[in-house]
């Protein structure tokens, strides 16, 4: 995974409210075992009508519109816990999803895959909506060793929470593997001088 520290970009906009993990990623694409090629179907019913040509009215059809931050509206990933969901967002582009709401079992898959959610008041991200209806080259700055999120233009800002652990492994770009690989010295220091009894 990449190391996740700040991050600047311009935003896709996506107000809709209880966005389940099916809307995310259709079940039908569920197939592949891999964590590749999940982006192509990201919000697959939403994007294409059944002949596969891509809806121009949808947000992510718009080449104007471009941003490795996604806006959701409140409760995002709500529904089935399938872990694909955080693939196809991280697969597609996105490093970090903000919202007012998440589903705890999304909100850890996303940790678990690289991808940042940042859960914010409903004011505050009400308040990005707004100002991305007049701005539409807004960007958000996150920064995660501060904990706080950033409106560039106008310095509006809101802390966030996050697991200490899970902070750690995406600030060194770890998976919970790659973090206890990271232990390892210090491990086996420890069974050297454990003493073992029957």
């Amino acid at each position: 995974m990449d190391k996740f520290k700040t991050l600047t970009s311009t935003i896709v906009p996506l107000p809709s409210q209880n966005v389940d993990t099916d809307q995310i990623i259709p079940a039908r694409f569920l197939k592949a075992t891999t964590r590749d090629g999940f982006g192509d179907n990201l919000f697959r019913d939403w994007r294409y009508d059944e002949q596969g040509n891509p809806k121009d009215d949808f947000i992510l059809n718009d080449p104007k519109v471009k941003g490795e931050v996604l806006v959701a509206g409140k409760n995002f990933g709500s529904g089935s816990s399938r872990e694909h969901a955080a693939w196809a967002i991280y697969d597609y582009g996105f490093k970090a999803v903000v919202s007012s709401f998440f589903a705890d079992i999304f909100k850890n898959n996303a940790l678990n895959n690289g991808l940042l959610p940042v859960q914010i008041s409903e004011s505050f991200l009400q308040k990005i909506f707004y100002y991305y209806d007049e701005h539409l080259d807004m960007q958000l700055r996150i920064n995660l060793t501060k904990q706080t999120i950033t409106l560039v233009d106008t310095d509006d800002a809101e802390s966030f929470d996050i697991n200490p652990y899970k902070k750690y492994c995406l600030e060194q770009g770890y998976d919970d593997i790659d973090y206890l690989l990271s232990q390892r010295e210090k491990i086996e220091k420890f069974e050297e001088g454990a003493v073992y009894s029957v």
